[in-house]
């Protein structure tokens, strides 16, 4: 098993917003830095190699927890396409019944222009496969969501397994053959997380 610790990065201005950012390139806010600035690595992840999502938001975090990251094209943020820079809600009044019947193909769940929670996790296997030591990923809430059901076996029709948190760390097990599996959710990162 190989050990892979994944955060989610620092707040920008469209998360305080609302807006989906996909693969729009947005820098983390004031509050953000300050937020990982005060952050710690959970024990026994110091010397853990670190990869990152090459958008500015995770390299940015990354380095704010004095890491030293290697960008990775697969850590990207899932393609939100066409609505990015929407929020969830107007695209659900705009869409209607269109929006309910995607969002309840959970995994294949596709954005105008997109990709698929099912794409992402397509696109981390390879990368999972080829882990071979310690490794920190600083990635994006769309990325975790899909290693969190690929690990779980969560389809994304029903409600997660597990809540999330934004500020912690998550940590998952990886098998030689890449099937990953959590070993730990939630690890605050500061003490008042």
């Amino acid at each position: 098993m190989t050990r892979l610790l994944v955060i989610r990065h620092g707040e920008t201005d469209w998360n305080a917003a609302g807006l989906m950012q996909g693969r729009a390139d947005r820098p983390l806010t004031e509050a953000g830095r300050a937020w990982f600035g005060a952050a710690q690595l959970p024990p026994g992840w110091e010397d853990a190699a670190c990869l990152a999502s090459p958008l500015q938001r995770a390299m940015e975090t990354a380095k704010l927890l004095s890491l030293d990251p290697k960008p990775e094209p697969r850590l990207i943020e899932m393609d939100w396409g066409n609505w990015e820079g929407h929020s969830l809600t107007a695209l659900r009044a705009e869409l209607g019944d269109a929006m309910a019947l995607n969002e309840a193909r959970g995994l294949d769940f596709c954005p105008d222009g997109g990709e698929s929670p099912r794409d992402v996790q397509e696109r981390l296997r390879p990368l999972l496969t080829g882990l071979a030591a310690p490794t920190i990923a600083v990635t994006h809430k769309g990325v975790l969501r899909a290693l969190h059901a690929l690990a779980t076996g969560w389809t994304m029709t029903t409600k997660a397994p597990d809540k999330l948190h934004d500020g912690c760390a998550h940590a998952f097990d990886i098998a030689p053959d890449g099937a990953p599996s959590v070993s730990a959710l939630n690890i605050p990162l500061r003490p008042d997380t």
